[in-house]
C-alpha cells in the first residue's frame, strides 16, 4: 500500500493525516500525522472517515443536461458549450449584473479564484459571494476594521502556552473537536478556560468558568469585562499608546457600562464576570476563540472582543491573540480569494480605482466597480428579480440556506449551473450538473483557520467522467473568449501569488513541504507567519471602536421565552458529504433516532413548570407566526430559552412566517400541544 499526506477537508481545523491507497484507485483508510502542529497525531471522526466520500456509489460521472424536463448525460464539450452560450445570451441581454456566481466555503482556493475571476474578469459582475447560510461577513470586516487583518492572528498549536483560553460561542466538541483537544491539553497544563455560551456543552462542562449568559448579550458582557479591567488600572497604556488609536472614545463610550448592571442584563452573577476579567487582563497571554457563525456573531459583540484584547495587549504575543475559528474547511480561503460581492482578492475594494487597477494589471482587463449582491438577496428574491442566471459551485442551498426560501428562489432563473459530487437537492432544479473531483482526486490547495495554505494531495487517479473545478471553470473561460492558459492547479495558484500579495510565496511545491505556509507568506517571507503583529501595529494602528451599551431585551407576559436559531450538538448530520458516508450518516443521526422529525431544545427546569416531557410535542408560538415540533428537554439550554437547530427548517418556516430570513432571535410562548 502507498500513503500520501494530505489535508483533511472536513472542516476548517485542518488536520495533517495520511491516506493509504491501493493501486492508485482506492483510499483503503486513513491515518493522522503524528507531527503536524495542527492536530498532534489525532483527527476526530470526520477526519478518520473523510475518504468514504469518494467511493460513494451515489457520485456523479457524467455532465447532465436538461432536454425536455429530464436530465440527460452528454459530453463535457456540449456542456461547455451550452453554459458558453447561454451565459452569453443572457449577459448581452440584461447585461452582466443578471448573472450571479455562488459558491461554497468548501471549494479549494484555485476553483474559487477563477469562478470569481469568471464573474468579473469576464462577464464582468460582482455578483459574487460564498453562499453559506450559516456564516455572515461581520468578523471579516469587524477585523479589517480594527486591526487591518481579517483572520485568525494565532496559531492553533500556540494554546498550549496561553494562560486564559476563552471560547465564545462555539461548541469545540461537536463543531472542531481537535482545537477543543488543544484546548483541553492547555487547561490540564495549567490554563485557566472561560466558556461563554448559551448552551452547556462538552468543553464547559470542563471550564473553570462557564457563563451562561443570556442570548444576544455577548457585547454588553464584554463592555462590563473591559470596565472592570479599567476601573482596577490594568490596561496595558504601553502598548495602547505605541499601537492604538480611539482610545479615548471608546473609554468616554465605555463610562456608560456599569458591572452590576451588566450582569443583571446577561442574567450572570457579578462577581463571576469580575473574576473572569481580571483573569484575562493579568494573564501574561490569553486568547478568545469565537465562533464567526451569525446565530453568536453580531458586529457589536466581534468589536467588543476586539476592544479588550486591544485594551489588555493580548496582540503580537505566542499564546494570544484572536481566533475567529470558521467550520468550513476553506472559509478563510474563499474570503482571501475575493468571493465576496464588495471584496477584490486580497480583500481589495470594487469601489477604489486604485484596488482595481491592481488586478487589472494581472487580469489585463477592466473590473465592474459596483459592489454586487450578496447570497441573501439572490437565494431571497433574485436581487429584485433582476438576475437570470445562478452558478453554484460545491453549494446546496436547497438543504442548508438558512435564509429565504432557495427551492421556489432556483425554479424562477432562467439558467441554473451546479458543480458538485452529488445529485442534491439544488442540482434538481438546474439546467446543467458538472460532476467534479472528489477529495484524494486532484491537488489543491486550502486555507484552514489559522491561515495556514496547505495542499490536500493527488492520491489516486480520477475516474473517467468527473473533472477538476477548476479545469471546468478555465474551458469555460476560454469557451467564452477568455485566453485562459492553465493546464494545472498549480499554475492557477501562482497566478493567485501574484494578485494577493500576502499569498505571494506561496506555491504547491513548497506549500507541499513543511505542512503548508501561513500567511502572509511573501516573496520575501516565503515561509510565512507563524502569528501576527510581532513587531506591533507595523504603522497602522489598531482602532478601538466604541461599541454603545445594547439595550437589554426583555420578555414579555404574552411570549415569555427567548426562542434562538443557530447550531445545535448535531448540525452536521445536513453535510451532504456526511450523508454519503455511512459511518459518519450513523454517528451524526443517532439523536434524530429519538427524534425523527427534529426537534428544539428546552431547559429541564422550564419543561417541569409547564408539565412537558421529553420528547413531546409543543407548540411555539410568536407574533409572526407558530410551529408544532419535539421538546429536546435539556440542561444545556439556559432557562427562559428555546433552542431551535437550523436544521429544523419547517419550524423556521412556520415560526418565522413573513420575518426576514436570517433572524436571530424572538420572543415566544411554548404551549403543551394536544394530543
Amino acid at each position: 500500500m502507498a500513503h500520501k499526506l494530505t489535508t483533511c477537508t472536513f472542516c476548517g481545523v485542518g488536520c495533517g493525516l495520511y491516506l493509504e491507497t491501493t493501486d492508485n484507485r482506492t483510499v483503503a483508510g486513513v491515518y493522522p500525522s503524528m507531527s503536524h502542529p495542527t492536530n498532534d497525531g489525532k483527527i476526530c471522526v470526520r477526519g478518520w472517515n473523510v475518504h468514504e466520500v469518494a467511493t460513494s456509489l451515489d457520485r456523479l460521472k457524467h455532465p447532465l443536461l436538461r432536454k425536455n424536463g429530464r436530465f440527460e448525460e452528454v459530453s463535457w464539450d456540449e456542456a461547455i458549450s451550452f453554459i458558453a452560450e447561454r451565459l452569453r445570451n443572457i449577459r448581452d441581454q440584461h447585461g452582466p449584473d443578471a448573472l450571479a456566481f455562488l459558491n461554497s466555503p468548501r471549494c479549494s482556493n484555485e476553483e474559487t479564484y477563477l469562478l470569481q475571476k469568471l464573474a468579473r474578469a469576464v462577464i464582468g459582475t460582482n455578483n459574487v459571494d460564498h453562499g453559506t447560510g450559516v456564516y455572515c461577513n461581520n468578523s471579516i470586516n469587524v477585523l479589517l476594521d480594527m486591526i487591518g487583518v481579517p483572520a485568525t492572528t494565532n496559531s492553533i498549536g500556540e494554546l498550549a502556552s496561553s494562560e486564559v483560553i476563552v471560547v465564545d460561542g462555539v461548541d469545540l466538541g461537536r463543531q472542531l473537536p481537535t482545537i477543543g483537544g488543544h484546548v483541553l491539553r492547555a487547561k490540564l497544563k495549567g490554563a485557566k478556560l472561560v466558556v461563554i455560551d448559551v448552551r452547556r456543552h462538552r468543553v464547559a462542562e470542563s471550564a473553570d468558568y462557564f457563563i451562561q449568559l443570556k442570548p444576544g448579550t455577548e457585547a454588553l458582557l464584554y463592555g462590563a469585562m473591559a470596565k472592570v479591567i479599567v476601573d482596577r488600572g490594568l490596561m496595558n497604556l504601553p502598548f495602547i499608546k505605541a499601537n492604538c488609536r480611539d482610545y479615548e472614545a471608546f473609554l468616554s463610550q465605555l463610562a456608560g457600562y456599569d458591572l452590576l448592571t451588566g450582569a443583571e442584563g446577561c442574567g450572570v452573577p457579578a462577581e463571576l464576570i469580575e473574576t473572569v476579567a481580571l483573569a484575562y487582563a493579568r494573564a501574561k497571554s490569553a486568547a478568545i476563540l469565537y465562533s464567526t457563525g451569525i446565530e453568536a456573531r453580531e458586529a457589536e459583540s466581534i468589536q467588543a472582543i476586539v476592544n479588550l484584547a486591544l485594551l489588555t495587549g493580548q496582540l503580537g504575543k505566542p499564546g494570544a491573540g484572536i481566533f475567529a475559528l470558521t467550520e468550513h474547511n476553506n472559509l478563510q480561503g474563499v474570503c482571501d480569494m475575493g468571493m465576496l460581492p464588495d471584496r477584490l482578492p486580497g480583500y481589495r475594494s470594487v469601489t477604489s480605482a486604485a484596488d482595481r487597477a491592481e488586478v487589472e494589471a494581472v487580469w489585463k482587463t477592466p473590473l465592474p466597480a459596483t459592489p454586487g449582491l450578496d447570497a441573501r438577496s439572490l437565494l431571497s428574491d433574485r436581487g429584485g428579480g433582476k438576475v437570470k442566471a445562478l452558478w453554484l459551485c460545491r453549494y446546496d442551498p436547497v438543504n442548508t440556506a438558512f435564509f429565504g426560501d432557495a427551492a421556489s428562489s432556483l425554479k424562477q432563473f432562467d439558467l441554473v449551473v451546479v458543480q458538485h459530487l452529488f445529485m442534491t437537492g439544488t442540482a434538481q432544479f438546474a439546467h446543467v450538473v458538472l460532476p467534479m473531483a472528489a477529495f484524494s482526486e486532484e491537488q489543491v490547495s486550502f486555507t484552514s483557520t489559522d491561515r495556514r495554505i496547505q495542499l490536500a494531495q493527488q492520491a489516486i487517479e480520477l475516474p473517467p467522467g468527473p473533472l477538476p473545478a477548476w479545469e471546468q471553470l478555465a474551458r469555460v473561460g476560454r469557451a467564452m473568449g477568455a485566453r485562459w492558459t492553465y493546464n494545472s492547479a498549480a499554475e492557477v495558484m501562482d497566478e493567485i501569488g501574484e494578485v494577493v500579495p500576502f499569498y505571494g510565496g506561496a506555491n504547491h511545491d513548497n506549500l507541499a513541504r513543511d505542512y503548508g505556509r501561513q500567511w502572509p507568506c511573501t516573496k520575501d517571507r516565503p515561509l510565512g507567519t507563524q502569528f501576527l503583529f510581532a513587531e506591533g501595529s507595523a504603522g497602522r494602528r489598531f482602532k478601538f471602536v466604541p461599541v454603545p451599551k445594547p439595550a437589554a431585551e426583555t420578555s414579555s407576559g404574552e411570549f415569555p421565552f427567548l426562542l434562538v436559531f443557530g447550531n445545535s450538538l448535531y448540525y452536521w448530520n445536513q453535510n451532504i458529504l456526511i450523508q454519503h458516508s455511512e459511518t459518519l450518516k450513523r454517528e451524526y443521526r443517532i439523536l434524530l433516532l429519538d427524534y425523527p422529525d427534529g426537534f428544539v431544545e428546552i431547559n429541564t427546569a422550564d419543561a417541569k413548570a409547564l408539565g412537558i416531557r421529553d420528547g413531546e410535542k409543543i407548540r411555539l408560538r410568536a407574533a409572526s407566526g407558530s410551529a408544532v415540533t419535539a421538546a429536546r428537554v435539556t440542561h444545556e439550554v439556559r432557562a427562559g430559552t428555546i433552542f431551535v437547530p437550523y436544521f429544523v427548517r419547517e419550524v423556521q418556516k412556520q415560526i418565522l412566517g413573513k420575518v426576514h430570513g436570517g433572524h436571530q432571535r424572538m420572543p415566544v410562548r411554548v404551549e403543551k400541544e394536544a394530543a
